[in-house]
């Protein structure tokens, strides 16, 4: 059976991405078994008499109104902004019909071949002539017919999609990108207006949230793969580690269990808004990771904190071949196990020197011990120094008025003297301070919670080594990567998410953010023609289909 295909339609339906993997496994039971039936009568297809001399006549004739148009008047009245936008339609159209007059061709050229074997080891010995299938590629939609390799109770066999490499779905390769790219850049919205401004093609939500899960389909296993390309790093470099996490406002049926359960028996005190500590429990955590190289970079206490000069303070170190990944299904374990993953794949013999950057949360520094112990390999975990400071302008308060200028200094004399290694002897000094100041619990809460910090974290608060050694101290880089993986995109206002969208969406930002989406796509299209076309084949050869 053929459509007629209007390239202008409009929206396409969600139902179409499956479209054509309805027709993949439907065959008639009732239809005997023959070596040869009558082709599929359509309107569309070309004649098998039809030669490459006049395969692309539609085209030919199509460019010839084209250049009539140019030539005429009505186009020599347009200005340069409307011609460009007449053009754009009429040239897209153009490609579309040449696009359309190749797949003719490839249908006339088809040979049956007698020697096709399936995957369970049986000869297609019944050939179809005349199936088609629908298109819908940057240009608009085309129709491909091909030759129909049948075998009751199995699906049809198709060489000439394979030799095209064909998704399963209606929506071609170059729309999947497309949509990837753009899903993953900014709101679904401005993707729909930026891939009609580019192909004229209209693609709702629904279409655009599957194409951007299907794109992300490889990419755990394209990561996985040792041989990926790099800058070189020498031994002398540091290899560092971070994690992170930030919130994404889901659906319900998207949250973890124990939110889940918090949301549902939760109350609120106010109907309109929150009451001071209350959560809305709608937030599930997304797991940030990053891995990269640093040349260390050897500074001292005075270079962070003390030097009223900025040109005198040395650089901090840079940042090379940096590395993201970020998850929402998985927890915090499973993603300080795949930055641990990269960095041995960088560091497969363990003779560079790993630093683990944490912003203190206990739950993040035990995975990455227990996974360092399994690994064998030594991680040294450095807290980072900004979360100190926080902490110590918070004590600040209990002893100083809003505002008043010697809370700076007395921050900064203590900053430097935790940079100095002496964080136990900090938190004595400030618990010993509210104690003589006779503060009341309410006001000395928080020195009490920065002493605690001080006193439970030290073990990771080793800065003079840090310093010396030339290693980062400061978790920059993963809190970049939160904001720019997750808020950015995630965090738009009002917006809700699934679940699978969400981790298509941080998969594909990771990947862009890496520089590997080219790469990744390359390897992603080498799967698809695996997944959809070559398992089904004997030795997963595919026949040529001319």
């Amino acid at each position: 059976m053929s459509t007629i295909l209007d390239p202008t339609a409009g929206t396409l339906k969600g139902a179409d991405l499956e479209a054509t993997e309805q027709e993949e496994t439907s065959m008639p039971t009732s239809r005997p078994d023959t070596t040869e039936t009558p082709a599929l009568q359509s309107a569309e297809i070309p004649e098998q008499v039809e030669s490459a001399v006049t395969a692309f006549t539609a085209s030919r004739d199509r460019f010839e109104q084209l250049c009539s148009f140019l030539g005429e008047q009505e186009a020599g009245s347009l200005t340069h902004g409307e011609l460009e936008q007449r053009l754009s339609i009429d040239v897209r159209e153009l490609v579309r019909q040449l696009y359309q007059d190749h797949l003719d061709l490839r249908t006339v050229r088809e040979q049956r071949r007698d020697d096709l074997v399936d995957a369970d080891g049986i000869r297609r010995g019944t050939v179809e002539t005349g199936h088609a299938r629908p298109l819908q590629t940057i240009f608009g939609a085309v129709e491909v017919t091909r030759l129909a390799y049948r075998r009751r109770g199995g699906g049809n066999l198709y060489p000439g999609d394979a030799a095209l490499n064909l998704p399963r779905e209606r929506h071609s390769h170059g729309l999947r990108e497309l949509s990837a790219i753009e899903s993953s850049r900014g709101s679904f919205q401005e993707a729909r207006e930026a891939i009609q401004r580019a192909s004229g093609v209209q693609l709702g939500k629904r279409q655009l949230e599957q194409l951007a899960a299907r794109a992300a389909t490889d990419v755990e296993a394209f990561y996985s793969q040792p041989t990926r390309t790099q800058d070189p790093a020498t031994e002398a470099d540091l290899l560092v580690l971070s994690a992170d996490g930030k919130g994404i406002v889901m659906r319900p049926d998207a949250l973890r269990p124990a939110t889940a359960k918090a949301a549902r028996h939760g109350t609120a005190k106010l109907a309109t808004r929150l009451s001071k500590g209350e959560k809305r429990n709608r937030k599930r955590m997304a797991e940030v990771g990053a891995v990269y190289d640093l040349r260390p970079q050897a500074r001292t206490a005075t270079d962070i904190i003390g030097r009223d000069d900025q040109a005198l303070r040395p650089a901090a170190p840079k940042a090379t071949n940096k590395w993201l990944t970020a998850s929402v299904v998985d927890n915090a374990a499973t993603v300080i196990t795949a930055i641990f993953d990269e960095a041995q794949r960088r560091d497969p013999t363990g003779k560079r020197t790993w630093v683990a950057l944490v912003d203190g949360a206990k739950h993040q520094i035990d995975c990455i011990q227990a996974e360092a112990k399994a690994r064998q390999v030594n991680v040294t975990v450095v807290c980072d120094f900004i979360h100190v400071l926080e902490y110590l302008w918070s004590a600040a308060w209990s002893f100083f008025t809003e505002g008043d200028t010697a809370a700076e200094k007395w921050v900064g004399h203590k900053a430097l003297a935790v940079l100095n290694g002496q964080a136990s002897t900090v938190a004595a000094s400030i618990r010993r301070k509210a104690t003589t100041l006779d503060l009341d619990p309410a006001r000395r809460r928080n020195a009490d919670r920065c002493a605690d910090y001080l006193l439970a974290k030290r073990d990771y608060l080793d800065y003079p080594q840090a310093l010396e050694q030339g290693w980062p101290i400061t978790t920059g880089i993963i809190e970049g990567a939160c904001r720019h993986l997750v808020k950015d995109r995630l965090d738009l206002t009002g917006a809700r998410w699934g679940l699978h969208g969400a981790e298509a969406i941080l998969k594909l930002r990771a990947l862009r953010s890496n520089g590997d989406f080219d790469a990744y796509w390359r390897y992603h299209l080498s799967q698809e023609r695996q997944r959809v076309h070559q398992r089904r084949y004997a030795d997963t050869t595919i026949p040529t289909a001319a």
